[in-house]
């Protein structure tokens, strides 16, 4: 019994779809019962039926009970299956709002970041899809029936009893042994093994790419759109094939089956002859236990197996990935409140971070941000400087080490209080399909506000506010890389103007010209006055006029002072400014320099 309940099967049937709708699953269980029944009792009033015109008494009860239970079983089916495709669709519904709360209510972000959890994460969200199976909407009119089928097979034979006591003990034992030979070849319990996961991801990928928009240009233009297709189909024949080699090997002869089923309904089938022989069975009796014999037939049938295992995957799956995640992804809420900080600074003490599964990215980095000033960090690819700025954020722990805020370690501040302190713009920021006001202000702001912010973005005459930023809309329209960044900027300018006390930028003005870029800074600079501003850009123009530049190298901090200072030592800073401020004035010699020297002038 406690390998019953721990069955996604169970799970299915007594969490899943009652969470979904209870008073959908009830009705779906009466359906059950009600169908189970039905032919059991047909069988009974046609046995009586006919016993009643053999001795040439009129029909009463009898011939009513089977014309009514004939129109219900007729009747009844297509609304049970209307029933459970509705109860199918609000449990799958009910799946992916757990699926996304899973994904979204954790604190922290690197449970979606685990390769593991990703993996899974992906097999769990497309359980709706009919990429890896039918949906539940398909598969539970399907589990219905087989409910219904075993049911009536039970009920079946439990009117042999009446004939002898042991008949329906030996039609259930040889029905569920066929049952059990058979069901192991229809059963796929390696559908979670490696060779699947991954031939899933694969196919993920290329379904995504035939279908996302940001994909259609490059898949046209470089006519990878046959090839899109062909490694889609690929992969899918490759589960294909992975399902049907698990489930040959689980074959079972047919010749065993065929002979349980035989032995087992030709001893009662010969026992039923010699009754009726002997005259000790009536015509009526004779009918109602044939009749018995060939409904039990139904507990035999696999099919309903693989529907149900089908069906019942999803909610163990999405219900573990819940729990799961949500360990993962867990960043514990402090108690203290973060309102007014920084008031002094923002310190890193001995800060080391990995990512899950890699190498270090951040080794015993000490560094010191004075509250309302500038900070401009700058160093190669994979230094650790978006690394940093999310550790600021606190959508990850340091490894080891701490992050102090007026001394205060900031696990100890309240996360949701010192988050509303911030305001980011990651170079991945989003782009919300979604009014120009949205964009500018997701939780909401004054419309005094949202034009200030675009003002100060260089955006004013951008588009209307309530104008949908999506030509995917009626009536929507499309922005340019550069004029996506100039909303993206005065998202954050506004968050300043709501209060924030530390701006994070990590490459705010990529797309936008040089030009374009230090009118952007300056404004920038001028409405965080006062306030604590961490800026990572790769183009030295702009980062030069930040109170302090932080050279980042290997996880840790090389350089740390101003522009002047930094020239003046003639160091690493030094070196980037001059080579970067070398091609912008055409001084192409400096090229091999700094090609020999290895040097990345990227954020």
């Amino acid at each position: 019994m406690r390998s019953i309940r721990r069955s996604a099967e169970w799970h299915l049937v007594f969490r899943v779809l009652p969470r979904a709708s209870r008073g959908l699953a009830r009705a779906w269980w009466a359906l059950v019962a009600g169908r189970a029944l039905l032919p059991a009792g047909l069988v009974v009033a046609t046995g009586a039926l006919v016993g009643t015109v053999s001795t040439g008494s009129r029909p009463g009860w009898s011939l009513a009970f089977v014309a009514a239970s004939s129109i219900l079983i007729l009747v009844l089916s297509p609304v049970h299956d209307s029933v459970s495709a509705n109860l199918g669709a609000l449990a799958g519904a009910d799946l992916h709002g757990r699926l996304l709360r899973s994904a979204i209510e954790p604190n922290g972000v690197v449970h979606l970041e685990d390769p593991g959890l990703a993996d899974d994460f992906t097999l769990a969200r497309d359980f709706d899809l009919g990429i890896t199976a039918p949906p539940m909407r398909l598969c539970l009119p399907f589990v219905a029936n087989g409910l219904v089928e075993v049911g009536a097979g039970v009920a079946s034979a439990v009117i042999l009893f009446w004939f002898a006591w042991w008949a329906p003990l030996v039609l259930v034992a040889c029905w569920l042994v066929t049952h059990r030979l058979l069901r192991e070849s229809t059963v796929w319990r390696s559908w979670r093994s490696d060779d699947v996961i991954r031939s899933q991801r694969n196919a993920d990928y290329a379904y995504r790419l035939a279908v996302d928009v940001p994909a259609a240009k490059e898949l046209r233009l470089f006519g990878l759109a046959g090839w899109t297709v062909h490694r889609f189909g690929c992969y899918r024949r490759q589960l294909l094939e992975l399902s049907l080699e698990a489930m040959r090997l689980r074959e079972r002869s047919l010749v065993w089956a065929a002979l349980a089923a035989v032995a087992g309904n030709a001893l009662v089938i010969w026992a039923l002859v010699e009754a009726a022989l002997t005259h000790r069975v009536s015509l009526g009796a004779l009918v109602v236990y044939i009749g018995a014999l060939v409904g039990s037939a139904v507990l035999g049938i696999a099919d309903f197996d693989w529907w149900f295992d089908t069906a019942a995957r999803p909610g163990l799956v999405v219900d573990g990935m819940q729990r799961r995640m949500a360990d993962f992804g867990a960043l514990p809420s402090g108690d203290r409140p973060a309102l007014g900080l920084p008031g002094s600074e923002i310190r890193l003490r001995d800060v080391s971070f990995a990512y899950p599964g890699g190498t270090p990215v951040l080794s015993g980095l000490d560094l010191t941000i004075p509250a309302g000033m500038s900070l401009a960090i700058v160093g190669q690819n994979g230094a650790g400087k978006t690394t940093l700025a999310k550790l600021i954020c606190r959508l990850y722990d340091p490894t080891d080490g701490r992050i102090e805020v007026d001394g205060i370690d900031l696990r100890e501040l309240d996360l949701a209080g010192w988050r509303s302190r911030l305001a980011t713009v990651f170079q991945d920021y989003i782009r919300y399909d979604l009014s120009l006001r949205s964009n500018v202000a997701p939780a909401g702001a004054s419309d005094a506000d949202v034009d200030w912010a675009l003002g100060q973005a260089g955006a004013a005459d951008l588009a209307d506010l309530d104008a949908v930023l999506s030509k995917a809309y009626a009536g929507g329209t499309d922005l340019s890389g550069g004029q996506w960044q100039r909303v993206a900027l005065a998202r954050a300018m506004c968050a300043v103007r709501r209060g924030a006390g530390v701006v994070i930028l990590d490459e705010p003005t990529a797309q936008l010209d040089v030009r374009g870029e230090a009118e952007i800074f300056r404004r920038l600079l001028d409405v965080t006055s006062g306030v604590t501003t961490i800026l990572v850009s790769h183009r030295f123009s702009t980062v030069r006029h930040a109170d302090l530049i932080c050279v980042l190298e290997r996880g840790q901090v090389m350089e740390l002072g101003s522009h002047d200072t930094l020239m003046a030592r003639n160091g690493r800073y030094a070196t980037m400014f001059k080579l970067q401020a070398a091609r912008f004035s055409g001084e192409t010699q400096l090229a091999d320099e700094d090609a020999e020297l290895g040097l990345g002038l990227d954020a």
